[in-house]
């Protein structure tokens, strides 16, 4: 009763998206990497952007890192998208261009993990295993109001054996889906809307608590640090010092100006210039211009970057490691900026970037 419940409701009410109008493996795969880290109304334009540059896994497999990542630029969490790279490459290489069927073989390419296996092989290819994430997992444990902590592995298999009973053979991917779809609109994490829910009379939670949304029990977030960095844009006739991240770690790829994290007892202004030296190999003479701050938040921090200008006469010679180059505003637009870059920019538009003005925003201006 209750997968029919569910399934009848999917049908009815599922949201119409780019990747569900036709089954098409690779759609399918390049959805649920989206979906790892972001919500579902925000990966509609990411996806769709991403499968009309890359619109085959041979298209992405000839496709340079750096043209991945301009085309993800502003979805984050971008190894997702060097992965997706690895792994469109490893699929021409071993499976002619083609997604395997199997969860075994698919948890064999770069970034695929168990979910994303399970998701892709039950989607695409209707193999009958279960997809739980984070919705599901919500789901499912207000229906047996399960109160050990669904981020353990314990409880995620004891969740993943109930469901196994109420997978439909004929739709197990539909089933997933629609599991997801209900954590993702109605059984939600604070206020779940019972009232609307199609299995609310087999739900555990709903007829045994007052507050169904105490179910699951959440572990209490812990607090992000928050750091102070120093940036400084350095320009000389209309163009940009800018360089790349090295390869491994946060941002690995991207493009982004000197900087780095101020040190204690050091002011932002001492910092910047420091960086800018350890980096680049380059002193600036004189006066630099504080422009703004920039605010920032990753995953697991926050960072303020107090932003400098400085302009020199002339272009100088800077170390050439990590891809370091002289490039005018057109060809940085060009490369792939994080997000942290491109707020950057926007200030240097809101001070008068290249142009030499006197209207500038005063050095505790903020964006």
């Amino acid at each position: 009763a209750t997968t029919r419940a569910l399934l009848a409701w999917f049908r009815t009410t599922r949201r119409e998206l780019p990747w569900r109008r036709r089954r098409d493996p690779y759609r399918v795969w390049v959805a649920e990497v989206l979906l790892q880290q972001t919500p579902v109304d925000q990966v509609v334009p990411y996806f769709e952007r991403f499968v009309a540059r890359f619109p085959t896994v041979r298209s992405l497999a000839r496709a340079h890192e750096a043209q991945i990542l301009k085309v993800w630029e502003g979805a984050g969490y971008y190894a997702r998208a060097r992965n997706l790279g690895a792994a469109a490459r490893d699929l021409v290489r071993r499976h002619r261009g083609r997604l395997p069927r199997t969860v075994p073989e698919l948890e064999e390419l770069p970034g695929v993990g168990p979910y994303t296996a399970r998701a892709v092989a039950s989607l695409a290819f209707g193999a009958p295993t279960v997809a739980l994430e984070a919705n599901g997992k919500r789901v499912a444990a207000r229906w047996w109001v399960e109160r050990g902590d669904v981020q353990t592995t314990a409880v995620a298999r004891v969740l993943e054996r109930r469901l196994t009973e109420l997978l439909p053979e004929d739709s197990p991917g539909e089933f997933n889906e629609a599991l997801m779809e209900l954590g993702e609109t109605v059984c939600l994490p604070v206020l779940p809307q019972c009232e609307r829910c199609p299995v609310s009379m087999t739900c555990q939670a709903y007829a045994m608590l007052e507050s169904p949304g105490s179910i699951p029990v959440r572990s209490p977030r812990r607090r992000k640090p928050h750091l102070r960095a120093a940036v400084l844009v350095v320009q000389s006739a209309g163009r940009f010092l800018i360089q790349r991240r090295g390869p491994g770690g946060m941002l690995a790829g991207l493009y982004e100006f000197p900087g780095g994290k101020i040190e204690r007892g050091e002011s932002p202004e001492a910092a910047a210039r420091r960086e800018l030296e350890e980096e680049t190999g380059l002193r600036v003479p004189g006066r630099i211009e504080p422009i703004g701050i920039v605010h920032h938040s990753y995953s697991h921090f926050s960072v303020d970057m107090h932003v400098y200008r400085a302009r020199l006469p002339r272009i100088r010679r800077v170390r050439t490691d990590h891809d370091r180059r002289w490039a005018s505003r057109a060809q940085i637009q060009r490369l792939p900026l994080p997000k942290a870059t491109e707020k950057i920019l926007h200030l240097l538009r809101r001070t008068g970037n290249e142009r030499v003005r006197r209207r500038s925003m005063p050095p505790n201006a903020r964006i």
